[in-house]
């Protein structure tokens, strides 16, 4: 048996009395802080932090206390944005101060640091980044066009043929166009255990980082607990997803670096930053370029082939429970593509409605509704209040003030792309949900133009070829679809069922024909 009294609570104690010389800090620079919940003696707000559902908790608290609050989580300070134009003023407009990345001692123990979005703000980051921009921008892209674009027509394809696979079917084609970048690597069936591997990976990350669900963070201390103590659960897991994270990170690098030195890798980000790695005569500089060019390889990866799925099976969910603009959109590709051909990137720009419904899904469930949290690096002042130095900043993009503003988006939890037009156009006064759902400032999502280029790829072929229905119930009625998110950093839908089959025979041939099936 186990003899818990051999534990060492001693650390714990102190650590304690430790944080009630943090937790009462008073406020620098004669300022105060900004509204908030009154905390408790010692704790702060550490009860009013949410475990669950933390965008609608964070609502409905900036709701009372207004878009910038103050929050003291054992010894933690947090600053909880409520509206876009906050987010913009200090996350944008005062990036040198707000680009930092707070330290997690989860992220350590998953071994997560040499994740992009995990890096502190600083010339290492700054290296992945220039990385990612170097592979993700469009004009790269354009090289993967075509790939791309069979990508999306055998989606369907696969859809019209498996339809009750919707989940499958999109993190194949996701991890079909990413593995081809990153890595030089074509998916099948006999490699699709990357497509397993990236998802654990997004899994650990996702579950792993919820702001306030594990004490550890507010006590770092609480690492030297042996893995078998009470209160311990987290070092449990943390072994588990360490497993995975560096899967993610090793096992698709290894096969390419492997097929470089026969001289059998294709081109790809993994294969030029490791030749251009390997011709520095430094060791040292070699050893640092080399790990950079593995890091970003695999955050390509991980976070391409899986992120990105959300908004897709929002998109066929949308769809089911809102066949009125599935409809329009079919009806304006209709007369834009016609019946002869399957949409290219160049009929976007004449497809309003079908960019409005786009827009429409990225405001509708963001993938991240929290964002990642930010990290003062020094004290500020906003507003007349003191944001201290080190304070962890969540911009709650599900708030009322970011993608359900009543003033900017009018019935918002309503599904409705005719919002984002004006006379038949995108309507540029309306603001553009790309500007929320990619994050704010320097910190803004590197794969940006890769999602949006396969989103409308994507999503133009299937509203085109499918026809996407709710099931319909014993009574005859379409059942009724409730569209609930799942709990974590990144967010997906709750399993939901809808029916996909062909739009017309005619549609199908086309797909078909594309991708050199047989009828």
């Amino acid at each position: 048996m186990i003899d818990y009294t051999l534990v060492d609570w001693g650390f714990v104690l102190a650590a304690l009395g430790a944080l009630l010389l943090i937790a009462y800090r008073r406020p620098r620079k004669g300022l105060p802080l900004p509204p908030g919940p009154k905390g408790l003696p010692l704790i702060g707000n550490a009860l009013d932090i949410p475990m669950t559902n933390g965008r609608t908790v964070f609502r409905e608290m900036s709701a009372k206390y207004g878009d910038v609050m103050y929050l003291n989580a054992l010894g933690q300070p947090m600053i909880v944005l409520g509206s876009h134009e906050a987010a913009v003023d200090l996350l944008e407009k005062r990036g040198s101060n707000y680009s930092d990345r707070m330290s997690f001692v989860m992220s350590e123990l998953c071994d997560m640091n040499w994740v992009l979005t995990m890096q502190h703000y600083g010339p290492y980051w700054r290296k992945h980044r220039r990385a990612l921009h170097e592979f993700l921008n469009p004009t790269v892209l354009d090289n993967y066009r075509a790939d791309s674009r069979r990508d999306a027509h055998r989606f369907i394809l696969n859809l019209m043929e498996e339809p009750h696979r919707l989940l499958h079917h999109s993190r194949g084609v996701f991890g079909a166009m990413i593995m081809r970048i990153s890595y030089g690597i074509e998916l099948t069936e006999r490699n699709w255990k990357y497509v397993d591997i990236a998802e654990a990976g997004i899994h650990a990350f996702t579950h792993a980082l919820v702001p306030g669900k594990y004490l550890v963070e507010s006590f770092p201390v609480l690492r030297r607990l042996p893995a078998w103590a009470p209160g311990a659960g987290f070092k449990r897991e943390a072994r588990a997803w360490r497993k995975d994270v560096r899967r993610a990170l090793e096992e698709a690098w290894d096969e390419t670096m492997e097929k470089h030195a026969r001289g059998a890798a294709p081109r790809s980000l993994a294969t030029v930053l490791h030749e251009r790695a390997a011709l520095l005569p430094d060791p040292a500089e070699n050893a640092a370029e080399e790990e950079v060019a593995k890091n970003a390889s695999a955050v390509t990866y991980a976070a391409g082939a899986d992120t990105t799925i959300s908004t897709v099976q929002w998109f066929f969910f949308a769809m089911a429970a809102h066949p009125e603009a599935q409809a329009r959109a079919q009806a304006e590709l209709d007369a834009v593509v016609g019946p002869g051909r399957l949409p290219e990137v160049e009929d976007q720009a004449e497809l309003p409605y079908v960019n409005a419904l786009l827009k429409e899904c990225l405001r509708f469930r963001s993938v991240v509704p929290l964002g990642i949290p930010h990290r003062s690096l020094e004290d500020d002042e906003y507003r007349g209040y003191l944001i201290p130095k080190g304070s962890m900043i969540i911009a709650n993009i599900w708030c009322v003030a970011f993608s359900r503003d009543p003033e900017v988006y009018p019935d918002p939890e309503a599904f409705r792309p005719e919002r984002f037009l004006k006379n038949g156009r995108l309507n540029p006064e309306v603001r553009d949900p790309a500007a929320i759902a990619f994050g704010y400032g320097r910190r803004v999502c590197p794969g940006k133009a890769f999602a949006e280029r396969s989103l409308f790829s994507i999503v133009s072929t299937a509203l085109h070829t499918l026809s996407i229905s709710a099931r319909i119930g014993e009574d005859g009625k379409p059942v009724p679809m409730a569209g609930e998110m799942t709990e974590g950093v990144l967010s997906y839908p709750e399993p939901f069922d809808c029916v996909i089959k062909p739009r017309s025979s005619a549609t199908e041939r086309l797909v078909r024909a594309s991708c050199g099936a047989h009828a």
